[in-house]
């Protein structure tokens, strides 16, 4: 009985080592064909859109901007706008003491009315003339000199009329309004100022905002893509970027490019134009430019980090089968983020890292799950 135990007992031992035995060299082996593989991150290309840019620097321009100045001399009796001021067309700025010049005014008036009275008595006269010529009472020469007299009464009429006009306008210029709807500068002019008619002194300063422009220069390369658009009567967006070219400012549109390059940089100058409806553009700033001349459909998208270069040559490493096979592409529109490409599909898996140690066909394993090729805004490259 004892020596039956004894035998199951052996039996039973020597098949669990035998079993770790087994597992032992399953694990050895498991690491050996591990060894040689890579480990990298993936991602997956995609099918879609991307914009074609033409990148460059511009300036914000107002559409318009009024300097004023005085029209007339006098003293400022009133400064009716605030610094930095939204104010709209029409709307009053500076007072100057109009009183001397409705003084003026009222004196042309009077001469007008008295010259008026005077060619209403000459017609009279002239009437009376005429119908005692036609009773031969008078001689022609009377009613000749009578007719002449009433020209020479019109042309002081219209003299007087003339004298009025100006003198009205004299008083207009002493009420100083704004031209433009826009933004008023800071201030230039105190209440008791004496200002001096045409000195060239600046009153206040107005530009509009609202719309406002940016000009900037693109290359005369660039002109075969954008000139092609322009005759088709298309809206190309435009994007406006800090100086930093992180955070869009604003969107907008191209209006025209300028009717001439310029030889000493071989730039064209061109105009966009913004609705900047919450004044985030500011006259003078400065912008980048990004002006959107086409968009590529359902093209092969790929993020830039995925392709290397030997040399001129662009290559990629697509996953199949555990392995990184090099495949060479070419390279088309990208930016810093994504890359339009010809030589792979979408959907195959390219490797994102790792390069250093990658090769035709090497062994790799994936540490993560594929992330999709992020396909947002792009630009020429």
């Amino acid at each position: 009985m004892w020596i039956l135990l004894l035998l199951i007992f052996a039996a039973g031992f020597f098949l669990v080592l035998r079993q770790h035995e087994d597992a032992s060299k399953a694990t050895a082996a498991a690491g050996r064909r591990g060894a040689g593989a890579v480990v990298v991150t993936s991602v997956t290309a995609l099918k879609g859109n991307i914009g074609v840019y033409v990148d460059a620097l511009g300036t914000v321009t107002p559409v318009n901007t009024a300097s004023i100045s005085s029209q007339v001399s006098g003293i400022v009796t009133a400064v009716h706008y605030t610094e930095g001021q939204l104010v709209r067309k029409g709307a009053p700025l500076i007072e100057i003491d109009s009183r001397p010049y409705a003084a003026t005014l009222a004196q042309s008036r009077g001469i007008l009315e008295r010259d008026k009275g005077i060619l209403a008595q000459a017609q009279m006269d002239l009437a009376r003339y005429q119908a005692a010529w036609a009773r031969n009472a008078i001689p022609k020469q009377t009613l000749d000199d009578q007719e002449k007299l009433v020209a020479q009464d019109q042309g002081t009429v219209h003299n007087d009329e003339g004298t009025v006009q100006y003198d009205q306008i004299q008083v207009e210029y002493c009420h100083i309004v704004s031209p433009i709807a826009g933004r008023v500068g800071l201030r230039l002019v105190d209440q008791g100022n004496v200002v001096q008619a045409n000195a060239g002194t600046v009153l206040a300063v107005v530009a509009e905002i609202q719309p406002i422009t940016a000009v900037f220069s693109v290359a005369e390369d660039d002109l075969g893509k954008i000139q092609p658009q322009l005759r088709k009567r298309a809206k190309l967006e435009v994007d406006a970027f800090d100086r930093g070219d992180q955070t869009l400012i604003a969107k907008g549109t191209l209006l025209t490019l300028d009717n001439q390059i310029d030889t000493t940089t071989g730039t064209v100058k061109a105009r966009a134009q913004f609705a900047n409806k919450d004044s985030s553009l500011f006259p003078n700033q400065f912008v980048n430019i990004r002006l959107l001349v086409n968009t590529l459909q359902n093209v092969t998208l790929i993020p830039t980090a995925a392709v290397q270069h030997n040399g001129q040559a662009a290559f990629v490493y697509v996953i199949a089968d555990n392995k990184a096979h090099l495949t060479p592409i070419t390279v088309g529109v990208t930016n810093a983020q994504t890359a339009q490409v010809l030589g792979i599909n979408p959907g195959d898996v390219l490797a994102t890292s790792s390069f250093d140690k990658l090769q035709d066909n090497t062994p790799i394993s994936i540490s993560t799950k594929p992330v999709l090729a992020n396909t947002s805004g792009s630009s020429a490259p």
